[in-house]
C-alpha cells in the first residue's frame, strides 16, 4: 500500500492533439487519492474518454506526464497497465468465445496464474456464474456489459476505469454494478467513473470532476461542490395572489409566479445568514399572507450546467 498523501494516479500538463488539429485536452492536472470513487462528468466530446484512454496507454500523450502507483505510464507500461482495468464503452467481445473462457483469457494476457477460484468470484459479483459455459453471443447487451466487467477485473487491478458503465443498461445491472463498485472499493480499489447520469455521480462518487472542451473546469468532494456552487430556494405559497410587490421587499429579488400565488427567493447555503428570518419579517409587515413554505437545493445537474455555461462564457 501507498503512503495515503500520495496519489496513485497523477496527471500533470496532460495534452492531447490530435492528427486532424482537433485539440482532446488542454492542460490537465488531477490526483486520483488511493481508495476513492471520482466521478467525471461532462457532455459529448469533452475529453473524458481520451483521459482515460491515455492513463491506460491507449493514446499516446502530446505533452504532460502521468504516473500510476509512482510509475510513468510510458517508460514502466507493462507495470501500469497491469495495475489498471478499463471497462470501455463499446461492446468489444469475441463472439463465438465462452464468457469463463474470455475472462480466463484477459487474466492470463497480464501474466497472472490460473485461479478458477478468483474467476467464478468475479462471475458470480456480476451474476454470470450460470453463463460460464455460454458463448458471448448468445448473451444480452446488458449481460455482454457485465462481461467486460469481469474481463477488466480478472487480474485483480489496483485501480478501476468505467467509461460510461451504465450507458443504455438496464435497471437492475446498474443496480448490481454500484454494489459490485462499493465491494471494490472496500477492497482498496480505486475507480474513476465517466458518467453523464449526474444522480450517479450524486449517489455514489467521494469527489467529482467536471470536464468541458478539454479542460478539467474544478474538481472537488461532492459536499463542497454542493455547497459552494449549490443554491437553494424557499418558495413560499401565498394565501391571496399579488399583482405588485410592495418595494419594502425589492432587496429580496424574489421571483413571482404568473398567477401571483407564489414567491421564489433564492439564497445561498454557504452564506452566514439566508435572509430567510428578514423576509418572513417582510411578507408579514407588508401584510402578506402564507399559507406554505417549501425548500429545494440545486443538484449537481444544476451545478454541472452552471459550470459549463460559465466556461464557455469565458
Amino acid at each position: 500500500m501507498s503512503n495515503e498523501n500520495t496519489p496513485i494516479v497523477s496527471v500533470r500538463g496532460l495534452t492531447k492533439t490530435y492528427d486532424g488539429g482537433h485539440q482532446a485536452l488542454k492542460g490537465i492536472d488531477l490526483d486520483i487519492r488511493e481508495g476513492e470513487i471520482l466521478a467525471l462528468l461532462g457532455p459529448n466530446g469533452a475529453g473524458k474518454t481520451t483521459l482515460i484512454s491515455t492513463v491506460c496507454g491507449l493514446v499516446t500523450p502530446s505533452s504532460g506526464t502521468v504516473t500510476v502507483g509512482g510509475h510513468d505510464i510510458i517508460k514502466d507500461y507493462r507495470v501500469t497497465r497491469k495495475l489498471i482495468g478499463l471497462v470501455p464503452q463499446e461492446l468489444t467481445l469475441g463472439a463465438f468465445d465462452l464468457v469463463g473462457d474470455t475472462v480466463r483469457f484477459s487474466r492470463g494476457l497480464f501474466g497472472l496464474p490460473p485461479n478458477e477460484d478468483r474467476i467464478d468470484e468475479i462471475l458470480t459479483d456480476l451474476s454470470l456464474i450460470d453463463k460460464k459455459d455460454d458463448p458471448v453471443n448468445r448473451l444480452s447487451g446488458g449481460m455482454k456489459r457485465r462481461v467486460l466487467i469481469a474481463k477488466a477485473l480478472s487480474h485483480e487491478p489496483r485501480v478501476l476505469f468505467l467509461d460510461e458503465p451504465t450507458a443504455g443498461v438496464d435497471v437492475e445491472l446498474r443496480k448490481d454494478m454500484w454494489k459490485l463498485v462499493e465491494k471494490l472499493r472496500q477492497d482498496g480499489v480505486t475507480i474513476i467513473l465517466t458518467t453523464h447520469y449526474i444522480e450517479e455521480a450524486e449517489e455514489i462518487a467521494d469527489r467529482v470532476g467536471v470536464i468541458s472542451d478539454g479542460r478539467l473546469l474544478v474538481i472537488d468532494e461532492k459536499a463542497n461542490l454542493m455547497a459552494s456552487l449549490g443554491r437553494k430556494q424557499l418558495m413560499v405559497d401565498l394565501r391571496a395572489p399579488v399583482e405588485v410587490l410592495p418595494d419594502s421587499l425589492s432587496k429580496f429579488n424574489l421571483e413571482r409566479s404568473d398567477d401571483g400565488l407564489r414567491l421564489t427567493y433564492t439564497f445561498d447555503t454557504q452564506g452566514e445568514r439566508t435572509g430567510i428570518t428578514a423576509l418572513l419579517q417582510a411578507l408579514n409587515a407588508a401584510g402578506i399572507g402564507l399559507k406554505d413554505l417549501n425548500t429545494s437545493q440545486s443538484s449537481l445537474e444544476d451545478i454541472f450546467v452552471n459550470l459549463v455555461h460559465r466556461d464557455h462564457e469565458r
